[in-house]
Formats: C-alpha cells, sequence, structure tokens
C-alpha cells in the first residue's frame, strides 16, 4: 500500500469533516449534499420596486456547487531494459483540486401568500412532487423539511434552486391559476 503525503490526508480530513456538517438531520443521505432550507418567515422580504405590492416576495441564497476533481499526475515513468522487460513501473503522485460548477446566487422571488399554503393546497403539493418521484414522504399537508427538499428538487430542475415554492412553480405545477394577463 503506498502511503498518502501528510497534505493529502489533511485534505481528506478536512473534506470528511465538511461533509459530514453539512447535511440536515432528515435522515435521506441519497439526497446528496443540500443546503438547508428556510422557512417562509426567515426569508420573507418587501417587494421589490416595480412589481405588485401584494404579492409575497422572499430571498434564499443558492449555495455555489463544487466538484472534486482528482487525477494522477505521472512523476517518473515506467523503466524498461534492453529486451523491453519492465524493471520499475511508473510513479505517479494524486492531485486534487475543487471546481466550481455554479457560483453562489442570491435569489429573490415571488411566493404565495402564508395563508394560501393551506394544508389541502400543501397536500395537493406533496401528491404532485410524489406523480414526478421527487417526494417520498407521507401526504401530511405540512410543510416539512421533506415538502421543501422536493420542492428544491423540482424547482432546480427548472432553473430556481430553492426549497420555498415560488409562485411560477406552483402554477407549474397546477396549484395556482395563472392569470389571464400573464398567460
Amino acid at each position: 500500500m503506498i502511503p498518502f503525503p501528510s497534505a493529502i490526508r489533511a485534505l481528506w480530513a478536512v473534506a470528511l469533516a465538511v461533509l459530514t456538517g453539512c447535511g440536515d438531520a432528515s435522515g435521506f443521505p441519497e439526497d446528496g449534499l443540500e443546503a438547508p432550507v428556510p422557512d417562509f418567515a426567515s426569508a420573507r422580504i418587501d417587494p421589490p420596486p416595480g412589481v405588485r405590492p401584494d404579492g409575497c416576495w422572499v430571498r434564499d441564497v443558492a449555495p455555489a456547487e463544487l466538484e472534486t476533481v482528482t487525477r494522477q499526475i505521472e512523476v517518473a515513468p515506467a523503466r524498461y531494459n534492453a529486451n523491453g522487460q519492465q524493471i520499475s513501473p511508473a510513479r505517479f503522485r494524486t492531485e486534487t483540486a475543487q471546481v466550481i460548477l455554479r457560483e453562489r446566487q442570491e435569489l429573490i422571488f415571488e411566493t404565495p401568500c402564508p395563508e394560501a399554503l393551506t394544508p389541502t393546497l400543501i397536500s395537493t403539493l406533496q401528491r404532485a412532487l410524489e406523480a414526478r418521484g421527487l417526494y417520498r414522504g407521507p401526504i401530511t399537508g405540512e410543510m416539512d423539511v421533506l415538502t421543501r427538499r422536493a420542492v428544491r428538487r423540482y424547482q432546480t430542475s427548472n432553473g430556481l434552486p430553492s426549497g420555498l415554492l415560488s409562485i411560477q412553480s406552483a402554477r407549474g405545477l397546477g396549484l395556482l391559476a395563472t392569470p389571464r394577463d400573464q398567460l
């Protein structure tokens, strides 16, 4: 077995520490690392200038998406004798780097107001997400962690990486009517 240089051991230790502290307590490791999903009350903001003042707006942050790239770099080629037999194998070193796939984003968007998020609407949301294979929990009518994570999965595939339900997503899922002037 080839011993790891101390720098690589340290990098792995940091990576493991970060990975073990990034998830939430939902118990769904198959979902990978996801940022915590804020609730409506902590994310609510005043309507931005130039929009309907009676709407409900939120601010969320989509964390940067990183990928760890590991590659082997040849430091010494294999050596061969005059008969073509290998005298010593090639030697490699491992190089690891993180690449930013997507920068951190601040998201501001309109969301259904709290009074519209009734247990009936949330149950319908859970069923709509379940039908798309995105929600795997019980139909409770509560905007719990599992529901917000499923909303995040749905919205991320539509370009909005947030677990807070947007008006557009609610309309796209058939939960809210689209006003005639927005058709």
